[in-house]
């Protein structure tokens, strides 16, 4: 009888996080309190949005990816200055 241990995926993990230091402990558990959460669960939900979002690498090389794609070649200038005229 051969058996296996399976993951189940929708098993939680735990995550240590020691030295945080006191006044960036004490700015996360204001923010919790704020929107009405506990530190453990805000930190899980901005843990689980962060994970979410692609790192700067990923979204760099979807840039450089679609402008070699589409053939884009604005520079510098021209995007700061259509950004610019965007907020007036």
């Amino acid at each position: 009888m051969c058996m296996r241990w399976q993951q189940n995926s929708s098993m939680a993990t735990s995550i240590t996080i020691r030295n945080v230091p006191d006044r960036a402990r004490d700015e996360l558990a204001a923010r919790a309190a704020l929107s009405g959460r506990s530190l453990q669960e805000y930190l899980r939900a901005q843990l689980i949005e962060l994970a979410n979002r692609p790192d700067v690498e990923t979204v760099l090389a979807r840039i450089r990816e679609r402008k070699q794609r589409t053939g884009t070649r604005l520079s510098a200038e021209k995007i700061l200055a259509h950004r610019r005229e965007d907020r007036r």
